[in-house]
C-alpha cells in the first residue's frame, strides 16, 4: 500500500469507526471498551460534586440503576452536540443530584449500559498515591525491592559514577571523556535518560503540590524506603532527584549540563541491563534558568526542615544564584545537539518565559529588587505549563507567597487566562477546553487541572475546583477514546506503555500511576503502515508499545497528575 492509499484507508476507518460509535441502533452484545457509547469517570465521583457523563448514540432519558438493576435516577439527556476533533455527535448527562455512596451503571435505550459508575467520599485517594508511587518506581541508580516495589521490583540500574564528559560539554577543566558522577534521579519517560529541563518542571511542581497541601501530606505514608524518617514522603521523593540535578551543575562557574545520556535510545531491557556509557552534554541558558528556578524554589521550602536536612536550604541557594549569574554570562547559549546524541532534546530557542520564572524564584528567595526587572507583566503570556512554556511557574509561586499583593496585575492575568478556559470548557461538547492535540496532550488537561486549583486555592471560588474535576473526568476515562489514561485503574487502562521496565519485565500489567501522552496526530505512523490510527485528533491514540507518540509516559505529564489527584483528595478529605 503506497502512502496515499494508506492516508485514504486511513481516514475512511475512521469515519467508518465514528459512524459504528455514534449510530442509535440498540445493541445486544455489549459495546467493545474502546467503542463505549457511554463515557464516564472510571475511577470515581465524589458524592457532594457535580457528575456528569457523555453518551455519543441517539437518546431522550438516561437512567441510574444500582447493583441490582433498580432504578435509582431517570432524567432527560442533554442536547446533541458535534465534536469536530473526534467526529462524534453526543449528549451530556448529568447526574449531580445523586449522593448516595454505592456502585451504579448508566442505562440508555434499554440495553447499553456503561462500566460500573463508583461513587464515594474520597474517589481519587489511591489514584494519587499510586501517581507518586511511580516515581519511586521509576528512580536511576537504586533497586526496588519487592517490599517496597512488589511485583514491580527490579535490580539496580544506571548508578551513574562513571560519567563522561561529551565534545559538548569539555572544556579545560573538563576533558573530553573525563569522568563525573552522577547519581540518583528518575527516568525521564520511557527511556533511560535525565534531562535538566525537564526534571525542574517536574520537580517544582512535586514541591509546590506539599507547599499548597502540607497538612495533608504530613500524614501521606507511600511505602517508600524513605517513609519512615521525619521528612513527608512526597519531598523524600523530590529530594531523589533534586540531589541529582544539584551534581549537574559546574562547580567552576556555575553552568548546568543540559542532560545526561547515552549517545541512542536504549534497547527495551531492564535497567540493569541498560550498559551503555553515559555523557553529560552541552551546558545551556534553558537548563541553567531552570535549574536556578528550581534550586531557588527548593531553598524556601527546605528552609522549614533545616534541622531533618541541615545546609539544604543553603546549598539550593548558593547553587540557583551560580546558576542565574552564569545565566547572564552566557544568555544565549541554546542547546543545539550534536550529530552523534540522538536522544530527547528539550531544546527552546524563545526563553523568555525561563527569565520570568526564575527572576521570580530568585526575587522571592532573596528579596533583591534588582530580578524584578524580568517581571514585565505587561508582556506576560499566561500559558498552560510546559517544560517549554514555565512562565506560568512562575506565576504560581508569586502567588502563592508572602509577596501577593505586589503582583495583583499578574494574579489578574491569570485569573483571566482561568476563566477562559472555563468558558471554552463550558461551550465544548466534551467539556474539555483544548482546541488542538499536541504531543503530550493529556498533560495539557492535567496543567490546566492545577491552574484551576491554584485559581481555586487563591478565590475561593468554587467554580475553578468544579472545573478541576471536569479536567480529572476527561483523563479518567470520559474523552473520547474511552481510556481512562492511567495505568492500573479504571475499567479499561493503557496495558502495552511506551517504557521501557514496563516491557522488558515479566510482569503483564505495566507500572501502575503513569499517565500516558495521550491522543494527538504529530507521528501518526509510530508503529508502521500495518497499526491504523484515526484521523481524528481526539481519537488518535493507540494501546501499543511501538506508540512514544501517544503511550509513552513522562515525568512532566506525571507532575501535575500527581498535584491534582492529591490537591482534589485533599479537598474531599475537609
Amino acid at each position: 500500500m503506497n502512502i496515499k492509499d494508506y492516508k485514504i484507508y486511513t481516514f475512511l476507518l475512521a469515519v467508518l469507526l465514528t459512524a459504528v460509535a455514534c449510530s442509535n441502533q440498540k445493541m445486544d452484545e455489549p459495546v467493545p471498551a474502546n467503542a463505549q457509547l457511554i463515557l464516564a469517570n472510571q475511577v470515581g465521583y465524589e458524592n457532594n460534586a457535580p457528575k456528569k457523563a457523555m453518551v455519543r448514540t441517539s437518546a431522550n432519558l438516561f437512567q441510574i440503576k444500582n447493583s441490582e438493576g433498580k432504578i435509582i435516577l431517570e432524567k432527560a439527556t442533554g442536547s446533541k452536540q458535534y465534536c469536530s476533533l473526534s467526529g462524534d455527535t453526543i449528549q451530556s448527562i448529568d447526574f449531580s443530584e445523586l449522593t448516595d455512596k454505592g456502585t451504579y451503571y448508566i442505562v440508555v435505550n434499554d440495553s447499553i449500559i456503561s462500566n460500573k459508575i463508583i461513587i464515594t467520599e474520597r474517589p481519587y485517594a489511591k489514584l494519587a498515591k499510586a501517581s507518586l508511587k511511580s516515581f519511586y518506581l521509576n528512580r536511576s541508580g537504586i533497586e526496588i525491592d519487592s517490599l517496597h516495589g512488589g511485583k514491580w521490583a527490579r535490580p539496580a540500574g544506571h548508578p551513574d559514577t562513571i560519567v563522561y564528559y561529551h565534545s559538548s560539554a569539555a572544556d579545560k577543566n573538563h576533558p573530553e571523556n573525563s569522568i563525573i558522577s552522577s547519581p540518583k534521579g528518575w527516568y525521564d519517560a520511557g527511556d533511560y535518560n535525565k534531562y535538566i529541563v525537564n526534571s525542574s518542571i517536574s520537580t517544582y511542581t512535586m514541591l509546590l503540590s506539599y507547599h499548597l497541601f502540607s497538612e495533608y501530606f504530613d500524614e501521606i505514608n507511600l511505602n517508600i524506603p524513605e517513609s519512615n524518617n521525619t521528612v513527608p514522603d512526597i519531598l523524600d521523593e523530590a529530594l531523589y532527584n533534586l540531589r541529582w540535578m544539584m551534581t549537574m551543575q559546574d562547580s567552576f562557574d556555575g553552568g548546568v549540563y543540559h542532560k545526561l545520556t547515552t549517545k541512542k535510545f536504549e534497547d527495551f531491557v531492564m535497567p540493569h541491563k541498560a550498559i551503555n556509557k553515559r555523557y553529560l552534554v552541552q551546558k545551556s541558558t534553558t537548563a541553567a534558568l531552570d535549574f536556578a528556578a528550581t534550586m531557588s524554589y527548593a531553598s524556601r521550602l527546605f528552609s522549614d526542615f533545616e534541622t531533618q536536612l541541615p545546609g539544604l536550604a543553603d546549598s539550593c541557594l548558593i547553587q540557583s544564584k551560580k546558576a542565574w549569574n552564569w545565566a547572564i554570562k552566557n544568555p544565549n547559549e541554546i542547546y543545539n545537539q550534536d550529530a552523534d546524541i540522538s536522544t530527547g532534546a528539550y531544546d527552546d530557542t524563545n526563553l523568555k518565559d525561563e527569565w520570568f520564572w526564575a527572576a521570580s524564584e530568585m526575587y522571592l528567595a532573596t528579596e533583591e529588587k534588582s530580578y524584578l526587572k524580568h517581571l514585565n507583566s505587561s508582556k506576560l503570556e499566561v500559558s498552560t505549563p510546559g517544560w517549554r512554556d514555565v512562565a506560568t511557574l512562575g506565576i504560581f509561586s508569586l502567588l502563592t507567597s508572602n509577596k501577593r499583593e505586589e503582583f495583583k496585575t499578574i494574579e489578574t492575568q491569570f485569573l483571566a487566562r482561568t476563566d477562559e478556559l472555563i468558558l471554552k470548557e463550558e461551550k465544548s461538547p466534551y467539556h474539555i477546553a483544548i482546541n488542538k492535540y499536541q504531543w503530550g496532550s493529556n498533560s495539557e488537561f492535567a496543567n490546566q487541572g492545577v491552574m484551576k486549583l491554584l485559581a481555586h486555592q487563591i478565590t475561593k471560588n468554587s467554580k475553578y475546583l468544579n472545573s478541576a474535576r471536569e479536567s480529572l473526568n476527561y483523563l479518567l476515562g470520559r474523552n473520547t477514546t474511552a481510556y481512562c489514561f492511567v495505568t492500573g485503574f479504571g475499567s479499561l487502562s493503557p496495558m502495552n506503555i511506551h517504557h521501557r521496565p514496563s516491557a522488558a519485565d515479566a510482569v503483564v500489567e505495566p507500572v501502575p500511576g503513569f499517565l500516558v501522552g495521550g491522543p494527538n496526530l504529530i507521528v501518526l505512523n509510530d508503529c508502521g503502515p500495518e497499526i491504523i490510527r484515526s484521523t481524528y485528533p481526539a481519537k488518535s491514540y493507540i494501546d501499543e508499545q511501538c506508540s512514544y507518540s501517544t503511550n509513552e509516559i513522562a515525568i512532566n505529564w506525571n507532575a501535575p497528575l500527581v498535584f491534582l489527584t492529591f490537591g482534589m483528595d485533599a479537598y474531599d478529605k475537609k
